[in-house]
């Protein structure tokens, strides 16, 4: 049994205590970042930025009220598990951040669920959580609310030592789960530090027959100190009130406030009252997207301007498109590639955004779960024997086997001859080729080639040279579903091959180039849904969004120019603006495409102006 303190109240749950009665602790990873594109900052000014300062991408801004950014500092939307990723801000942002929001999945798998426009008609269809959304949740819930229940005590401690000392965490629940959560808050945070439990009251929706219909979730703020940010905050008054007015009731001295009424915790008025109808310009479509001006009143009445606000569930990007316009800095996450493609979108389209950053755990994330998965332990050099374990669970995830005695195959599945890329490092134009000629040497006609990560621009030239060999190839992501426990057991990892993209740089002018995209082809379209394929129309439709980095160095995207389809503006332009070089010289030209999928696809070309 627990060695369980009777001295105080304790929400239980099995998996909480080890054997031998000790708390289970969480696992703190410290992975480093990966910066894969930065968003409205030109790579000239990223380069005058690294000259004065010295410092990390994730140096923290220590500012007060009034004051501007520091200069270096990039809001940052990263892509991830939350709990490895804040396990990997520990180092550096632990007690740095002012206010925290998160909404987290309540009990419904429809969280990860939404519809999407598509092409230029911007015809709806419904799209299904992706595998990896899927998983989450499955095993978020699997054993009922005690799974659930470990996987947020887990991340709510991670999220207090991540708040300053006079930080504010608003954790958004319903009354599923509203009981447990504040039992499991209370034993991090301490009773006393329930500052408010506040009522979010909304309409909408139908009116049951035989039970009161649930029209408000819960807000519950926890301090961590004994002093905290807030901002008295008023509502507007009421008809009846308007009508009537103070001084008939309580006489001549009352007057009615011109700001309105004070908040109290019970919010039902029209700032926050509604859910977002369908028309609204900022409705995306998330089944759990929150009103603006819900957040809004949370980061205006318990941050400074300049303040760290952090969502690690931020979903659509509500929380960080409203710390944007009220210029405070900001870090989410989210497990969805949709999410943080969608938030992307989002900000791009707020005037005068700052520059920020989309960040992974990209490789490293990788190593470690290979290290976990396969090695004695994450942080050793992986083992012959682990490599070979690795190897033989990749192959019968893609249904396949091992062969031996090969440089550079590593498995056969029917005709096909497998070449699985590193964890660790893109699978390079030189190992495809050599992969091939070990092909012909055993007469071999077909290859199938794994990867984590791509070489640029390799797809055509490698597809085209094999074949004129007499080897037929296919490039084949390994989805990152594959690092989720019983993958194969599940049978839920599906490899795709790679899309392509054909583009064309003009030059119209001295030292100018623009961009033409020419095609954008998604191989194995049957395996899209028939409601997503009839209703494109022509190539183009599968695309969402392209930028071009005018100068790639092989190092971070920087987005030079970009055009993106919006629920209200459809078209999409397939030609960029003109880009004019400060000097003559040889570029490299990088166009990123994002498919209606949340897949991104880029293509390098060598230009000379």
């Amino acid at each position: 049994m627990p060695k369980i303190d009777i001295t105080k109240t304790e929400l239980v749950w099995p998996g909480k205590y080890n054997e031998d009665g000790t708390l289970k602790e969480v696992p703190r990873v410290n992975l480093p970042f990966q910066v894969i594109e930065t968003v409205n900052e030109s790579r000239a000014k990223r380069e005058a930025n690294k000259q004065p300062r010295q410092g990390s991408l994730f140096d923290v801004y220590e500012g007060t009220e009034g004051d501007t950014f520091e200069e270096g500092w990039k809001n940052k939307l990263i892509w991830g598990d939350n709990l490895l990723v804040m396990g990997s801000l520990l180092e550096k942002f632990a007690g740095k951040i002012d206010l925290i929001y998160i909404d987290p999945p309540f009990a419904t798998g429809a969280d990860f669920s939404f519809t999407a426009p598509v092409g230029e008609s911007g015809e709806e269809v419904f799209k299904e959580q992706s595998v990896i959304e899927e998983k989450a949740y499955r095993d978020t819930w699997r054993g009922g609310l005690e799974t659930y229940l470990a996987m947020m005590a887990s991340r709510l401690a991670f999220l207090r030592d991540l708040l300053t000392d006079s930080g504010s965490l608003f954790v958004h629940i319903d009354t599923r789960v509203n009981s447990h959560l504040r039992l499991i808050l209370d034993g991090l945070f301490g009773s006393h530090a329930l500052v408010n439990e506040i009522s979010w009251c909304y309409g909408g929706g139908g009116a049951p027959r035989d039970y009161y219909p649930q029209k408000h979730d819960t807000l519950l703020w926890y301090a961590k100190g004994n002093s905290w940010t807030f901002k008295r905050q008023f509502r507007p008054y009421s008809e009846g009130t308007l009508q009537r007015g103070l001084t008939q009731v309580k006489g001549p001295k009352y007057q009615l406030r011109k700001e309105g009424a004070g908040l109290d915790d019970w919010w039902a008025d029209k700032v926050v009252q509604k859910i977002l109808s369908p028309t609204a310009y900022e409705n995306l479509k998330f089944p759990t997207q929150k009103p603006e001006g819900l957040l809004d009143r949370i980061v205006r009445g318990h941050s400074c301007e300049g303040d760290l606000i952090a969502d690690f569930f931020c979903g659509s990007g509500t929380t960080l498109a409203v710390a944007e316009k009220l210029g405070r800095r900001w870090i989410g996450c989210d497990l969805g590639r949709w999410g943080i493609h969608v938030t992307r979108k989002r900000l791009q389209g707020i005037e005068s955004c700052k520059p920020f950053e989309v960040l992974n755990l990209g490789k490293y994330e990788r190593q470690y779960w290979q290290g976990v998965t396969f090695g004695e332990k994450e942080n050793k050099p992986i083992t012959e024997q682990a490599l070979y374990e690795y190897l033989a669970f990749i192959l019968k995830l893609y249904g396949s086997h091992p062969v031996a005695g090969m440089a550079h195959l590593h498995g056969k599945k029917g005709k096909a001859m497998i070449h699985i890329g590193a964890v660790d490092a893109p699978v390079t134009i030189g190992e495809i080729d050599a992969a091939v000629n070990e092909c012909l040497k055993l007469r071999q006609t077909e290859l199938h080639v794994l990867g984590w990560e791509w070489e640029m621009g390799l797809y055509d030239l490698m597809v085209d040279a094999a074949r004129k060999k007499g080897v037929k190839l296919l490039l084949l992501q390994i989805p990152r579903e594959v690092m989720e426990q019983q993958a194969a057991a599940k049978g839920d990892v599906r490899f795709f091959e790679l899309a392509y993209l054909e583009a064309e740089i003009g030059q119209k002018k001295k030292l100018t180039a623009e961009v033409a995209l020419q095609d954008f082809v998604i191989p194995n379209t049957e395996l899209i849904p028939d409601e997503v394929r009839s209703k494109v129309k022509k190539w183009s439709d599968y695309i969402d969004y392209w930028a071009v980095d005018w100068d790639f160095r092989s190092d971070t995207f920087m987005q030079g120019w970009v055009a993106y389809r919006t629920r209200k503006q459809r078209a999409l332009t397939l030609v960029s603006d003109p880009h004019t070089y400060r000097r003559p010289g040889k570029y490299r030209v990088l166009v990123k495409v994002i498919d209606i999928f949340g897949n991104d696809t880029s293509q390098a070309y060598d230009i000379e102006v």
